[in-house]
Parts: structure tokens; C-alpha cells; sequence
């Protein structure tokens, strides 16, 4: 239905969908009041609507959740992978309810009003997933208006007109912007996370381990929080510096390995700047470790090429296969952008695939000690089968 006249809202809706195509889909809004511009994806997950919702690697993107009912536990401070919804909205099929969990600090409704997400209910998921997964991930404007009026021309031009994501850097726009320190370690029920307020003692004693452990620089491309948790509960401290740090920068820190984050954005546009300082830190001989936009930008920087997936894959439920043994790793990803496994240089060696469609999920020098995979191993909630790449990449620090 290209270019066809949109029908009058219908009524009661006070949200909308306009796809580029000129495709419009009706439906109730909440949270933010407005409009956002952005490519509308699906994501697979049952469970970590917050966590997805905060995950840096999902700027520039409208969020189509699968599962139908997202809302039902609340919100609360402890389930965020960054301080704010880097998510432009969510697509939900049924209207978010009042919460029912001990954990929850506030409904999903007034939390995304709080940080101005726009949130569209109503809408028939399924057949836009399935057209995703048809016609591949296209640009659309989200919008929501209590009185229901929306101008859907001006909503279609500016789907029409937002470039997509190929070809965009938006590393810089959600990476730190300055060095700082990691402290806290993973999360427990009944305990939260594990953090440095403790008695005087047991902290002392906590610094003292902490200037033996293994020193991590991370360089932030867009990170998720729960990566450093990880790092430090097998063992590191971490050090994070922005997307942009150069070599020196690094270096200055006296690392003992380098890790390189997920993010957003096209990694061919990112490895502009990112890779040549990737290439440096590899002829320094120190462990390297990259996840997500970290291992495409590992990728390229050993000579690799990425290239824009169809339809992407998101969600919590990817089994991967490990090449070294033939075991399957359930496992989630969040990626639009991979790595072409026939580009891959003689001394590179593929270590994981995809076996939803046998895409490159993990590769490692043969010649230095370096290695990434596409997936998140610190997913959580979520699967833990990959958490043994923390204790590898820490245990070569050692």
C-alpha cells in the first residue's frame, strides 16, 4: 500500500506507526508524548524489557516486542544496562498493566514517560514481524498523541527522510565521555549488586585485591553494564575510556588487556576511527576481547569485511554452535550488522556460527591473543551458557 492515502484515526487511537513504505498502523500510545524516527526491529525475548530498553546498542531503533504482554513486572533502578533508554520506543501488542512483582519500583507506563519514550500498543505484532522478517527492517516514525491527532504527511516524510542506519557512527553519541573506573560486581537477589560499600575493613581488604587483579581497559562503543560486572566477578578491574580514545590514551593506562565493547550504529563507520587504534593495541601483543560492535570492529580491523543483515537478529533465544567442540550455546544477540566469514584473513579462525541462518558469531587470531564473539555472553536475564569467555579472556591476563 505504498504512497495510498492514509485512513482517518480511528477512534480512540492515540497512537500511530507510518512506515516508509506509507504503511500506517494504528494503535494506543503511552509513556512520552511526540513522534521518533527510527528503524523498527523485533526482538524475540520473553523477559528483560528494561534491560533491552537501556542497552546502548539499540540508538536509533524502534523496538517491536514478540511477546505480547511486556509491563507485567514494573520497572525498577536495578534492571538498566545505562542511565537512560537509548530504545527510541516500543511496539507492544497488549496495553502494559499495573506491575505484580516484589521488585518493581513503578509501572512500565510511568517510567517511560519519565524518560521520554514513546510506547504504542494494539498493534498486530505478529504480521509486523512477519513483514520485517519478509521485507527486511524498515524506517518508521512512532508516534503518540492523548487527542489523537497526528499530521501522518509530515510523519511520512520524515520516515522517508531519515537516512538508516547504514553508514552511521552512533558510537559517540552514547559512549562515555571520559575515563572513569568500574566499580560493582554482579547482581544477587536479596543482596543487589555487589558494590564497594562495605565496612572499613572488608573494603581495605577489597582494595588490596583489587591492585593485584588483572587491569581491563574497556573502550566504550556503547557498552551494557552487566559486561563490566562480569569482567569483575571473574576476577578484572576495569578502567573504561571512551569510543574515540586514542592509542596513547589507552596505553596510558597500563593495561594488561583490552576489551571493546557493543554498541550501536554501522561498524564500518565507527571502524573509521576505531580501528586503527584496534590495530595498534594488536601489535602490542596484550589480550584482546571484543562482543557485539566490538567484534565486527575486531573484524575489520584485521582485515575483514561487515556487511547489513535483512531483518538482524535479536533476541534471547539464538543457539550458537562452537566450532572447537561441536557444543550449542543458547544464546542472545542484538546485531543488524555482521561479519562476512569469506573475508576473513588466513590468520583468522572462526570459533562460533549461528544456527539460525549460519552467520559468523565468534572468531579469534591464530597469531596473537585476540578473539570476540557477535553474541552477549553477559545477557541478563537470560541465558548463562556463555559466561566461561569472562574467565577465559581474564584467565589470559593472569
Amino acid at each position: 500500500m505504498a504512497d495510498a492515502k492514509p485512513m482517518p484515526a480511528p477512534e480512540g487511537a492515540t497512537g500511530v506507526l507510518v512506515l516508509a513504505s506509507g504503511d500506517v498502523l494504528w494503535g494506543r500510545g503511552f509513556g512520552a508524548e511526540g513522534d521518533a524516527v527510527g528503524e523498527v526491529c523485533f526482538h524475540t525475548a520473553m523477559t528483560g524489557y528494561q534491560e533491552i530498553m537501556t542497552d546502548p546498542s539499540f540508538a536509533g531503533q524502534i523496538i517491536t516486542f514478540t511477546f505480547p504482554h511486556i509491563g507485567n513486572v514494573g520497572a525498577n533502578p536495578d534492571d538498566i544496562e545505562a542511565n537512560d533508554p537509548h530504545a527510541l520506543g516500543m511496539i507492544v501488542r497488549e496495553d502494559p498493566t499495573a506491575p505484580s512483582n516484589f521488585r518493581s519500583a513503578e509501572p512500565l507506563i510511568a517510567w517511560m514517560r519519565q524518560h521520554g519514550r514513546i510506547g504504542l500498543a494494539g498493534i498486530d505484532t505478529r504480521a509486523l514481524t512477519r513483514r520485517i522478517r519478509v521485507g527486511g527492517a524498515p524506517n518508521g516514525v512512532i508516534a503518540h498523541s492523548p487527542i489523537g491527532e497526528f499530521d501522518i504527511d509530515a510523519l511520512l516524510e520524515k520516515a522517508r527522510g531519515w537516512p538508516g542506519l547504514e553508514g552511521m557512527d552512533l558510537a559517540k553519541d552514547v559512549s562515555c565521555e571520559s575515563h572513569y573506573g568500574w566499580q560493582g560486581g554482579i547482581w544477587r537477589l536479596g543482596a543487589g549488586y555487589d558494590t564497594s560499600e562495605n565496612p572499613a575493613d572488608e573494603a581495605q581488604a577489597r582494595a588490596v585485591q583489587a591492585s593485584a587483579a588483572p587491569h581491563v581497559v574497556a573502550i566504550d562503543y556503547g557498552s551494557k553494564r552487566n559486561i563490566f560486572r562480569n569482567l569483575v566477578q571473574a576476577g578484572a578491574r576495569v578502567s573504561v575510556l571512551p569510543a574515540t580514545a586514542t592509542f596513547d590514551e589507552v596505553m596510558a593506562q597500563n593495561p594488561d588487556g583490552i576489551f571493546l565493547s557493543n554498541g550501536p550504529g554501522d561498524p564500518a563507520a565507527t571502524g573509521e576511527y576505531a580501528v586503527p587504534v584496534i590495530r595498534q593495541l594488536l601489535d602490542t601483543g596484550k589480550p584482546l576481547f571484543g562482543i557485539c560492535l566490538g567484534h565486527q570492529l575486531l573484524g575489520l580491523a584485521v582485515g575483514a569485511t561487515t556487511t547489513k543483515m535483512f531483518q538482524g537478529h535479536r533476541g534471547a533465544n539464538h543457539p550458537v554452535k562452537r566450532l572447537e567442540d561441536g557444543a550449542v550455546e543458547i544464546t542472545s544477540m542484538n546485531h543488524g550488522f555482521a561479519v562476512e566469514r569469506d573475508s576473513l584473513p588466513a590468520n583468522v579462525r572462526e570459533t562460533h556460527v549461528s544456527l539460525f541462518d549460519g552467520s559468523n558469531a565468534g572468531l579469534e587470531l591464530t597469531d596473537k591473543p585476540a578473539f570476540s564473539v557477535q553474541y552477549h555472553p553477559e545477557a541478563s536475564p537470560g541465558p548463562q551458557d556463555s559466561f566461561y569467555l569472562f574467565e577465559r579472556f581474564v584467565g589470559m591476563l593472569r
